[in-house]
């Protein structure tokens, strides 16, 4: 009888740890954001600068986006004369590789960002509307998920949708 109280009070703190772990997972998934990196670098000026994309990354991730950066091939002759990959950017940027892409050369972004935001219903960061694309990816039109931003008084402005907290 006292093994049975025993087995049955460990399934029980099992189970429950179980659902706190399963909580907890549900919790900290993030929203996700990708910004269409060689839009956003020109929004300080119209010249090729990291620091609108940095200010970007740092916004979202104050509101709670995990966020990541697309780029044309020829986003690293434009900001430092010379081709740059993802391992290069990212590490300009401090978030690493893994969270930027550089497209291959003679391929626009687009794609590759709509795409992403399609399947992962990230918000796209962009003043660009893609309407020559919309047709391809009608789910980008719906509010929200088009985010527009800009740079003013030495700061980037982004017009973030407002979130539900779970």
């Amino acid at each position: 009888m006292d093994d049975m109280l025993l087995f049955g009070g460990f399934a029980v703190l099992l189970l429950g740890i179980l659902l706190l772990l399963l909580w907890r997972r549900k919790r900290a998934r993030k929203p996700e954001a990708v910004i269409d990196g060689s839009n956003v670098m020109h929004w300080q000026d119209n010249t090729a600068k990291l620091a609108p994309v940095k200010q970007v990354l740092r916004q979202l991730q104050e509101r709670g986006y995990r966020a990541g950066v697309i780029f044309d091939a020829n986003a690293g002759y434009k900001l430092f004369g010379r081709h740059a990959d993802d391992r290069h950017l990212g590490r300009a940027l401090g978030i690493g590789a893994g969270r930027v892409m550089v497209v291959p050369k003679g391929v626009q972004a687009d794609p590759y960002l709509l795409t992403y935001a399609r399947d992962t219903g990230a918000i796209v960061i962009s003043n660009d509307r893609f309407r020559d694309r919309i047709a391809e990816f009608p789910q980008m039109g719906a509010p929200g998920r088009l985010v527009k931003g800009g740079w003013r008084d030495g700061k980037v402005w982004l017009d973030l949708p407002e979130r539900k907290r779970a």
